[in-house]
């Protein structure tokens, strides 16, 4: 299918199937192609922020992260979504696709970046660098990345990943890019995945939130993006 328009943003319709298809495509071309997983916070802030909404309209690929995000398709475009493709189940695909592929991990707390590095080894990836995500000049950890050239950057900062790898696309020298939340987190061992059963369920997020007090203020966007989504189908 071709690109769909969510919410006056791109989404293309892919499965993880799909997703590994294209990203491979990215890995044999040239230039750097941005990732973005959409999930339905992202989409809410991108309605205001405008650094955001340029990253995600002119990223190569954005896939459907959240149940919220296959509902609202269902509900506005009447396209059913067959699977969510979030940043860590991709990143773990990616990992086992493409054995000894390049990676540089960038984000997290100091200490976090180095520890998911070992298990990304562990999974058969081949790590080039990483670096924590506390930083203010940007620069230099650019051209640090840009030196080494990876196969894929993965960037675990939060609000401001999309944005910082938009910004810096011309310069990084990475084939992919994509910002990838906690998916750091993971791989570190800092922080554990919801049950099987939640995953399958696309509850993933509803159980972080509600069982860590750290994201009770991000609540407030989900209720958003549900509201916005009923008000454009009226």
């Amino acid at each position: 299918m071709e690109r769909l328009t969510l919410l006056g943003l791109p989404l293309d319709p892919v499965d993880m199937e799909e997703a590994l298809r294209r990203i491979g495509g990215f890995l044999e071309g040239q230039g750097t192609h941005q990732v973005v997983t959409l999930n339905p916070e992202i989409a809410v802030r991108a309605q205001e922020d405008q650094a955001l909404r340029r990253a995600i309209g002119e990223a190569e690929l954005v896939t459907p992260d959240g149940v919220g995000i296959l509902w609202a398709a269902r509900r506005l475009l009447g396209v059913e979504l067959r699977e969510r493709v979030t940043g860590v189940d991709l990143t773990l695909a990616l990992f086992h696709r493409f054995p000894g592929l390049r990676v540089y991990l960038l984000g997290g707390r100091p200490g976090v970046a180095e520890r998911a590095a070992a298990e990304a080894r562990r999974l058969g990836a081949e790590v080039v660098g990483f670096h924590h995500g506390y930083f203010s000049e940007e620069e230099p950890v650019v051209e640090a990345v840009r030196r080494l050239a990876p196969d894929l950057l993965l960037v675990g900062m939060g609000e401001r990943q999309e944005a910082f790898i938009h910004r810096h696309k011309a310069h990084l020298g990475a084939k992919v890019a994509m910002g990838v939340g906690g998916t750091l987190d993971v791989l570190a061992g800092e922080a554990q995945r919801p049950p099987l059963w939640a995953q399958r369920l696309g509850v993933e997020w509803l159980l972080r939130v509600g069982l860590d007090p750290k994201r009770w203020r991000r609540a407030p966007r989900l209720f958003r993006f549900a509201y916005m989504v009923l008000r454009e189908k009226r």
